[in-house]
């Protein structure tokens, strides 16, 4: 409880010093479930001391963000944690591979994110994932908060509750007022086949232990 405290409090104070906070997530489900994420949250400072004061609160320490997203069904490829003084910017960078898109609720950063892929009606899937709020306060401009979620989904979109779509790609964006008290993005699909084996290589398989076989045989006779 005292981590999700000081974490919202740490939300507030960026927002609070006039840091536009922008979080994008980006998130590719294989059909055995499977699957990477790539995350890249980034925030404008406006002296010096803002960006050190930010840096105290864990959210662009490498070290606390590798421990967020760690798990024992979950491998992570990448951390990166960096400033850009061409902008005034400080961005983080997270790059992970999982089991299962549900494995992902035993990491912190998404313990109450209830992320799920369901059986539904007729062979469908049904995916989701819960946005929650963020207690913020001190009377910032809530819409300079921005937040993306981009899932390249292993199948047809049946229905889905995203603001963008492109076959099999589909974004939600909001801003915090959007997501209000929390929000559920959701998406039903029918999973792609898995690929099957090629005729030819059974074929091939044929083809080579008949000739193992002719070979022992006329061995033998002689």
């Amino acid at each position: 409880m005292k981590n999700k405290i000081l974490i919202a409090f740490a939300f507030a104070l960026m927002l609070f010093m006039d840091g536009c906070l922008n979080y994008t997530q980006v998130t590719t489900i294989k059909t055995d479930g499977s699957g990477n994420m790539f995350i890249h949250y980034w925030m404008k400072w406006t002296s010096q001391r803002d960006s050190l004061l930010v840096e105290q609160f864990g959210i662009f320490n490498k070290d606390s963000v590798k421990k967020e997203f760690s798990s024992l069904f979950s491998s992570i490829k990448n951390v990166e944690v960096y400033r850009d003084y061409s902008d005034s910017t400080i961005h983080a960078k997270v790059e992970l591979n999982f089991n299962s898109l549900d494995s992902l609720n035993n990491t912190k950063a998404f313990k109450n994110s209830a992320l799920s892929i369901k059986d539904g009606p007729k062979n469908t899937k049904i995916f989701s994932q819960f946005i929650p709020p963020i207690a913020t306060g001190f009377g910032f401009e809530s819409k300079s908060f921005s937040i993306t979620y981009i899932y390249y989904l292993p199948g047809e979109i049946l229905s889905h509750n995203a603001t963008e779509i492109s076959n099999n790609r589909l974004t939600w964006k909001y801003s915090l007022d959007e997501i209000g008290t929390g929000k559920y993005i959701t998406a039903t699909y029918r999973q792609f086949k898995l690929k099957e084996t090629p005729l030819w290589i059974y074929i091939s398989a044929m083809f080579i232990l008949v000739v193992v076989v002719v070979f022992l045989f006329s061995k033998r006779m002689k």
